[in-house]
């Protein structure tokens, strides 16, 4: 079977579970995000349905080595995966969430796939990465969270803010400083497992959305000192890994949220007269569908370039960049076009387009702000160091 085949049988599973079992939750994920609501995101019985139902349909591993009981698919069918899984604005990873799984691949021992990477894969345990600090941001120089060798443990010390899933997260991958260097050479990862002595959840943020990420806290956080991932005062490479892989994820995301945002326009504009004449008819609506459709089209092979390079083993560091920068912008653009075209139902929350919308917003902002991607394709071009 060619790769085009199999990613096209992937993507028609992957759509017909998000259009069976996600799409149908969303009423209920939308009321839970109103003001003053005390209802979860999904319930306790619909999340086990959820793992159940795409546990059989074969979804889970999709990435994740053979050895390990994986698919091993190749990143254009992920690409595929994501795009169809971001059309709804119902949040579900399907185990295990690839970024920190490629980090764990690509340096952890045999001995942490065993612990960490097997029942990640199997859905038995869920990771979180803290990197940004406060006053730090992207630029790993303003690192402070410290770890110094006593004996056969690391003590960690220092802060780390918006975390996702910090409270939820088995384990963390933690990136810290060891030494004084103040370039990238001096930063480590380490695993720092739930529970641990001194591994502090000090509150939980609400983010844009109805979401929410956490700031942490390191106290004389004592962990083995085979928590090292990777090696010492070398983890900013498989750290920009797991970076990559995020971004087109996220480039494949936008895609989705995007096509979703196009069909509520769409179906609203085939349907909607004002003075006499459909929306559709109006140029104004037109050039939105024309823009929206060519820039989809674009951004997905912009994607699939990136994902078969990735497969090659060639470097996309720039074509990560211009992803994350063209497909944020453009989901929230269609987002908002489709918001201007169902007018006043475009303002309500019972709709997924609101939700839509904050999840592109959210996008443009983690991983990397736009302005900084921005930058770095620029210096990449010019030849500049840095």
């Amino acid at each position: 079977m060619s790769t085009d085949e199999e990613t096209g049988m992937i993507r028609e599973t992957v759509a017909k579970f998000v259009d069976r079992e996600l799409i149908p939750l969303e009423p209920h994920y939308l009321k839970s995000k109103l003001p003053c609501s005390d209802h979860p995101h999904v319930t306790v019985e619909q999340k086990e349905r959820l793992r159940t139902v795409s546990k059989d349909l074969g979804l889970w591993g999709l990435d994740a080595p053979e050895d390990l009981g994986g698919h091993d698919l190749p990143t254009r069918t992920m690409a595929a995966v994501h795009e169809e899984l971001g059309r709804t604005c119902v949040p579900f990873i399907l185990p295990p969430d690839s970024p920190n799984l490629r980090m764990l691949q690509a340096v952890g021992t045999e001995g942490q796939k065993r612990k960490y990477m097997q029942p990640y894969i199997e859905g038995r345990m869920v990771s979180a990465i803290a990197i940004s600090e406060p006053g730090a941001g992207g630029d790993p120089a303003g690192m402070k969270t410290r770890a110094v060798q006593e004996g056969d443990q690391w003590v960690l010390n220092g802060r780390k803010i918006w975390i996702t899933n910090a409270r939820a997260a088995d384990f963390i991958i933690v990136m810290a400083r060891v030494g004084n260097d103040a370039r990238q050479g001096g930063i480590t990862s380490f695993i720092v497992e739930k529970g641990t002595p001194g591994f502090i959840i000090e509150r939980e943020i609400p983010m844009l959305g109805g979401e929410s990420t956490y700031e942490i806290v390191f106290e004389d956080c004592r962990i083995p000192k085979d928590s090292v991932l990777g090696e010492i005062g070398k983890g900013y490479a498989p750290m920009q890994l797991r970076l990559r892989t995020r971004r087109l994820e996220m480039g494949s995301t936008c895609i989705g949220i995007a096509r979703r945002a196009l069909d509520m326009l769409c179906e609203h504009a085939m349907q909607r007269e004002t003075f006499g004449v459909k929306l559709a008819e109006r140029q104004a609506i037109q050039w939105w569908v024309a823009d929206i459709s060519t820039r989809i089209h674009a951004c997905r092979l912009m994607v699939r370039d990136a994902a078969d390079k990735t497969d090659r083993g060639e470097d996309i560091k720039r074509e990560a960049s211009m992803i994350k920068v063209f497909a944020t912008e453009m989901a929230y653009e269609a987002c908002d076009h489709a918001m201007q075209t169902l007018g006043a139902l475009g303002m309500t929350l019972e709709i997924p387009l609101n939700a839509l919308s904050q999840k592109a917003r959210l996008m443009r902002m983690y991983e990397g702000p736009s302005e900084v991607h921005r930058q770095a394709i620029a210096r990449r071009v010019l030849g500049l160091r840095g």
